[in-house]
């Protein structure tokens, strides 16, 4: 049993099993891909001392089935895996979305595309955000940036799918699965949310529940996808999550999400000790995504630089959400390659030599 009220020091992956226990999971199906190996073994241990049930699968389509027919009986159920492994997946997340079932899904993500390496990558962006199987369907997208947020974000992905009815993700990667760092596990506080009256449960005298993602009739499917448009509506105006630091006097403002955040946070701090007006945007939520919040930082002259692992996904976004207000530049490793923040730091001086006639040499 945790002790609550102190600090720990854990494993990422160990992080992400435990607040999902906490959080009343019980029900955990999964197969085995590095960088999240992790995950499984924690579960195979931990699951039978809460009475849960762990099971590793045959494969990874089988896992997410198997989640899938957890939740429908009303368990709060997850699974998880690394890049090619979710991308196994995806078919069964497009029913758990279109049967409006709740299911927490972790990607430790690693480099690709294909097989790739394990090394921490953030190339699943568009696979998570912009509905990575078939359909209009969307997931909730959480994108922490340190253990103390993986274990937070992981508890809050169990609310608001349940909340929502509607499957959610923790986008992390290699590199915060494999890490230590101390965090406090903050007791889990469950909200008033409402009984699933939908789930199987055997009838029990009440007319039988129907969970399906197929609908033949005539406009039937249509009005169905109208009704989680509306849903995904509700959580963007609901559920967005975002970080500013030092961006009211900035000049240039950094945008990155996940670990590469935490690497673009240190350069942005050197350079403000060393005089320059930088700030640092840091979305939390990539679904729903920080639209309005980056929109009413541009113009006044600013520009802004997109930092991701990879060759330029989330960029898309933030020059839609900044509509031609100011520019955007972007910079980026991709396949599994990790940035330094001197490397971050060079880059953001090179997009403001025009503006400062800044030599690189005093990065």
């Amino acid at each position: 049993m945790l002790a609550m009220r102190e600090k720990l020091f854990m494993k990422g992956n160990e992080v992400v099993s435990e607040a999902a226990i906490q959080a009343g999971c019980r029900f955990y199906a999964g197969y085995p891909i590095t960088p999240q190996n992790e995950i499984p073994e924690y579960m195979a241990r931990r699951m039978p001392e809460v009475q849960g049930v762990f099971i590793q699968a045959e494969s990874e389509l089988a896992a997410i089935n198997m989640v899938y027919g957890a939740s429908a009986c009303g368990a709060r159920a997850m699974t998880s895996s690394s890049s090619p492994g979710v991308s196994l997946k995806q078919e069964g997340i497009s029913y758990l979305a279109g049967s409006e079932l709740p299911a927490v899904i972790v990607n430790m993500q690693r480099g690709g595309p294909g097989l790739g390496n394990i090394s921490g990558s953030q190339a699943d962006y568009f696979q998570a955000v912009k509905g990575g199987g078939h359909g209009d369907y969307r997931l909730l997208v959480y994108a922490p940036y340190n253990l103390q947020e993986l274990w937070d974000l992981t508890m809050l992905a169990f609310d608001r799918s349940d909340e929502y009815r509607n499957p959610a993700m923790i986008l992390a990667d290699g590199i915060l699965g494999q890490m230590m760092e101390p965090f406090y596990p903050r007791p889990y506080v469950k909200p008033d949310l409402p009984e699933k009256r939908w789930a199987l449960t055997g009838c029990r005298g009440r007319k039988p529940n129907v969970i399906k993602s197929l609908y033949m009739g005539e406009g039937e499917l249509e009005q169905r996808n109208n009704l989680l448009q509306e849903k995904y509506g509700r959580m963007k105006e609901r559920e967005v999550r975002c970080e500013a630091v030092s961006t009211e006097d900035a000049e240039l403002i950094v945008v990155a999400f996940g670990i590469a955040a935490r690497i673009a946070l240190s350069a942005v701090r050197r350079l403000r000790n060393d005089g320059f007006r930088i700030g640092l945007f840091r979305p939390v939520t990539l679904f729903p995504f920080p639209e309005r919040e980056l929109y009413s930082l541009a113009g006044k002259g600013r520009e802004f630089l997109t930092i991701e692992l990879n060759a330029g996904q989330m960029v898309e976004d933030v020059r839609l959400a900044i509509n031609g207000r100011a520019p955007v530049h972007f910079y980026g490793r991709p396949g599994g390659a990790i940035m330094t923040p001197e490397e971050v730091q060079e880059k953001i001086l090179t997009v403001l030599a025009p503006r400062y006639s800044v030599s690189r040499s005093r990065s």
